[in-house]
Formats: C-alpha cells, structure tokens, sequence
C-alpha cells in the first residue's frame, strides 16, 4: 500500500513549491497581480486555467526555484480531483497551495494520484519521487489519508485477478485486518454453510474446494451500541453459472467481488474511526463456477429465511447470496443495514458507470446518502422500490424467482428481491455500484474503483456519531 502519510503532512511552515489555483475567470486577475515577466510563458503555453491545466513558472520567492499554476475548472466548484493532474505530472518535491484557499478535499485526489498496483508489473514504469502535499488544515490530515487508503484498497482488491484472490484470500483479507485489531471473526463453510445459508452455498458448490464458499463475517463495538450491519456481495468471479457469460461478460468478472472490497474498506474506516457503533461485517464469498454440481435453471431453493426461490437465471446469483447474508444480519438485530453490489448491468445502462444506483427503505436515510454524496464529489442516485414491478419476480412453483419475467427495470427489481429478505423496522440501503473506471481520468486510473464508499462514510458517520 503507497505510505499516504509520507505524502500530506501538517503546514508547519517549511520551504515548499506554491500552487496557484485558477480558473479560467480568475487567471486575468491573477497575471495581472502576480506574472510580471512570467506573462510571455503563460501565454507561450496557451495555458487558460482549465481543469487538469498545469504551468511550471520561475519562482518569486526565496526557496521556490519554481511555482506551478494549476487549473481547477471553476474555483467555487472544487472537486476532490482538482490537484490529481498536478499530482501525477509534477517532479518530486514539497508543495503547498498559495494563498489562503486550503487543499480541502483535494487533497484526497492528490493522494491517490500517486497510488498504483504494481505487483504485476515485470518492470515497473520509472519511480518519481513522492510530491508532499502540506496542508493547512492539520485536523484533517489523517481523515483524508484514512479516506485514501480506503479507496486504494477497494480499487487493489477489485483489479487482483480472480486466480489470486479466491473465496480464500477475501478471508484472509479481512482476518489481515481484523487480527492486529482484536476483532472477532467467524468464517462458515462446508455442511454448517450448506445447512445454514443454503443460496450462498448453491451459488459456489461448482467452485472446487480450494475456492470453497463461505461466510465471513467481523464483529466489532459495544454490543450496547446501535447496531449496524455492513454487507457487500463477494463474488471472486462469475461465469454466469449454466447460464454462461459470452466472452465479452466475462472479461471484467474479476471485480464481481467490488461490494465486497467496498464493505470492508468501510468497516475498516469505521473501527479506525472509533464509531458508537455495534458493527457487524457480513462477506458471502462465492465463484460462480461451472461443474457437474451447479445449480440449473429451475431449481428451487430455499433460503435461510425460508423463503422458496425459483432459479430463472444462474447469472442473477448476487441477489441469492446477498439474501442470506441479510438475513442473517437481521437475526442479530441490526438497526441499519447498508449492502454494496456489483449487482446488475441495468444499474449501468439507466446510469452509466459513475452513479451507483441508490434505493432505500428510509427516506430519511436515503436523504442523507444523497445529500453526502453531493458534498464528498461521490455522487449517488436514488431510483425508486416500486412496488409495482413486484409481480415480476412471481412464481408459479416457488414463492419468488430469482429473475425478473421481463427484460425492463432490472436493476429495480434485484432491489426488491432483495427487500424481501430484509426485517420490517430496519433502515436499509443497497448500492449497486460498478466498482470500475472503464476510462483513466486524473488521479483515477483505467480500473478498479470505489464509487459510493465516501458518500456512504459521510453520511454514516453524521448519523452515528451524532448519538
């Protein structure tokens, strides 16, 4: 993991590069004020203050040989990416931004600017040396490198290809963290998971046994506290089951397990963040596999809440293992149950790859996701639980099916599959999240990416620690 620490620290008034932000409104006032004999290379280099613009200029000062105009699209609109492109292209070296404007949430972007997975690489693209970035707002330092790290681990694990990261080693990912913290973990497979979760264990019985499905689950607090359950789907890979994938749908299935990536990093932020919370981490691990023991089309299956399911697609196996994952996380009395998915490809056809659709059961708590969203630049979007499109998930055999009878709201009608298994009192909040970047942008690689995790931990975080 990149030592974000290294690379944001407290102002404390050491020699260090000014960053000048600009937009394109405010570049004239600032040559005029500031450029002097630095105006023929502002205008040499066309530079227009646009976002992802960046200028070396000579330096005024004592200790800057240098200075950097940075441009940021429009200064009362600061994104959290408004200094990734200066982070990625500028040489090493200690910078700060002029000016009284503090780096705010940009400095999150700054930070994962300089994050890659490089474990795979025979030869790593040339190092550059770190660019520090000193804030001015010290109370704030170790949030915003807590935030980092969390989205640095979602987009590590969701690029980790499937052969390297099995049912296994998602166990293993969250006992890595658990263990040095003292928290309790407790893994179910085998008979206990076929007799106690049975849709999980359907799911991935054609997996072989070193990629055995199973339950993780952390457990975390002071059981006097509210309780809140954190779920994410982790499928480490998904054929499609009988149902098969053509190629095209199979070539990201490594991510299928980005719910999960995106629940732990958050349960993490959470214990790190000493939250009044009773908090519950629930991962059903599972590789949606082909073998002779898969589950077929039209199989029935009942699931931990008793509930029967009709298979109508082995491709809708999200949905099963998520059902009893919460079902469990209601037996234990969960007053608030967030689950992240990488559920459906409807999600991203009615809303592209950068919002997460968003439903709930609380409009309250609904309201607080989507106002958290808008203030972290981790935006979200609310679709609704129409209880009209129930009917769609009707059986004739069994008490619900697994897919919907008609190719239209998909994504609406996973939601109420998954309303079904959760207990009426508890507010509850589902994610289908893409947990992918299929083109780079500044400080967001082509690639794995945590998309709903900062809105999701803002607005917790308002909620909880406010009691």
């Amino acid at each position: 993991m990149t030592d974000f620490a290294a690379l944001l620290r407290p102002d404390r008034g050491e020699p260090a590069h000014p960053l000048h932000l600009v937009d394109t409104a405010l570049l004239p006032e600032w040559l005029k004020a500031h450029a002097g004999q630095r105006r023929p290379l502002v205008d040499a280099a066309r530079f227009e203050g646009k976002a992802g613009q960046i200028l070396i200029i000579p330096g005024a000062g004592p200790y800057a040989e240098f200075e950097v105009l940075v441009g940021v699209g429009k200064l009362a609109a600061l994104t959290p990416w408004c200094l990734a492109a200066a982070a990625e292209r500028l040489p090493e070296g200690t910078y700060r931004i002029a000016g009284e404007m503090p780096p705010g949430a940009a400095a999150l972007g700054w930070l994962l600017a300089q994050h890659r997975l490089t474990r795979y690489k025979s030869k790593p693209d040339a190092p550059v040396g770190p660019r520090v970035l000193l804030s001015a707002e010290p109370a704030k330092v170790e949030g915003t490198i807590r935030l980092a790290e969390a989205t640095a681990l979602v987009r590590d694990l969701v690029d980790t290809p499937a052969a390297d990261l099995g049912p296994a080693e998602l166990e293993r990912a969250v006992r890595d963290w658990a263990g040095p913290a003292g928290i309790e973990v407790e893994v179910t497979k085998g008979d206990a998971l076929e007799q106690g979760y049975p849709l999980i264990h359907a799911v991935g019985a054609a997996a072989t046994a070193a990629r055995a499905p199973r339950l993780i689950e952390a457990r975390w607090g002071d059981p006097a506290h509210p309780k809140l359950a954190i779920v994410g789907k982790g499928v480490v890979f998904d054929t499609g089951g009988l149902d098969l994938k053509p190629a095209a749908g199979m070539r990201l299935m490594k991510k299928d397990m980005g719910g999960a990536a995106h629940a732990l990093a958050l349960a993490r932020l959470i214990v790190a963040e000493r939250w009044p919370v009773r908090l519950h981490l629930l991962i059903p691990a599972v590789e949606n596999a082909v073998s002779d023991n898969a589950f077929r089309p039209g199989d029935i299956l009942t699931s931990r809440h008793g509930l029967t399911v009709e298979i109508d697609n082995t491709d809708a196996e999200g949905r099963l293992i998520l059902a009893d994952a919460l079902t469990r996380a209601c037996e234990e009395g969960a007053a608030t149950i967030i689950d992240f998915a990488t559920l459906t490809g409807a999600a991203r056809v009615a809303l592209g790859p950068d919002l997460p659709a968003t439903f709930s059961n609380d409009d309250s708590l609904a309201a607080d996701l989507l106002a958290a969203g808008t203030e972290a630049g981790d935006p979200l979007w609310r679709l609704p639980l129409w209880d009209g499109y129930d009917d769609m998930l009707k059986s004739e055999l069994a008490d619900m099916s697994n897919s919907a009878d008609s190719p239209f709201a998909g994504t609406i009608t996973a939601a109420l599959f998954l309303r079904r298994f959760v207990s009426d009192g508890i507010a509850w909040a589902h994610f289908d999240t893409f947990a992918w970047r299929p083109a780079p942008k500044p400080g967001r690689p082509k690639g794995g990416e945590a998309l709903g995790l900062r809105a999701v931990h803002a607005a917790l975080a308002r909620r909880f620690r406010r009691q």
